[in-house]
């Protein structure tokens, strides 16, 4: 699992509150990459407070349970430790609920089979550690993926 994001912090003098991009969830082999948005961000849906992703109704099925989702499910949750509730107040480590599952795990034919599977959906909560990296620094760059892996050879 791999999620990134980008924060543009402000001096607190500065009347512009900090900012973030969308947090992407990304997992190993999958083609699928969610995007977590809190309130302060334009963007597909709406689904509740907080920092979260909806489910889509063609693509995901709830759990427990195996019923469809509707465009205002939360199937990604994110609790920053503290009492932040936006991206950018996101310091140190977070708690990543998954609550829907994929209502098919790839789609196509021979070689053309793309992966859609994400994350377990769990009652228990991911725990996630951050690490904040200037922007340019070589510690900046994102953790690749092992793809040899996805082949299944």
């Amino acid at each position: 699992m791999r999620l990134t994001w980008e924060t543009a912090e402000y001096p607190g003098w500065w009347p512009v509150s900090d900012k973030a991009t969308p947090i992407s969830v990304e997992t190993q082999c999958s083609e699928r990459i969610w995007r977590l948005r809190d309130s302060s961000q334009d963007g597909e849906g709406s689904c509740g407070e907080g920092i979260r992703a909806c489910g889509d109704p063609k693509r995901d099925i709830s759990f427990p349970g195996a019923s469809p989702v509707g465009p205002s499910t939360v199937c990604l949750a994110a609790y920053p430790s503290g009492s932040g509730k936006r991206i950018a107040d996101i310091d140190g480590r977070l708690e990543l609920a998954v609550s829907c599952q994929p209502a098919r795990v790839s789609e196509g034919e021979g070689d053309n089979i793309r992966n859609l599977d994400y994350l377990r959906a769990s009652p228990v909560p991911y725990m996630v550690y951050t690490r904040k990296a200037p922007r340019g620094a070589f510690r900046a760059r994102i953790p690749e993926f092992q793809e040899s892996i996805c082949d299944g050879n």
